[in-house]
């Protein structure tokens, strides 16, 4: 199981509906909307690094009012 948190940028006044629609997608764990350089941040998991490629790009990315994505995947050290 490979989990990454996902950091959101979105337009202004997006990021509660961004992060509310993003919360019902299969392999999200945890949406937040939060303050600072991102709107959202996203706990997100799938069962390899090509299957998290693909949820972010087929399906976060394509939610509407998101402006960029930035994924980190978890490590452990």
């Amino acid at each position: 199981m490979v989990q990454a948190y996902i950091l959101i940028q979105t337009e202004v006044g997006k990021a509660s509906a961004v992060a509310e629609s993003i919360a019902k997608i299969p392999g999200v764990i945890q949406a937040e909307d939060v303050t600072g350089p991102y709107d959202v941040i996203v706990r997100a998991e799938a069962d390899t690094v090509d299957d998290l490629g693909r949820l972010v790009v087929a399906k976060v990315q394509q939610i509407e009012g998101i402006t960029r994505t930035l994924t980190c995947p978890v490590v452990h050290l």
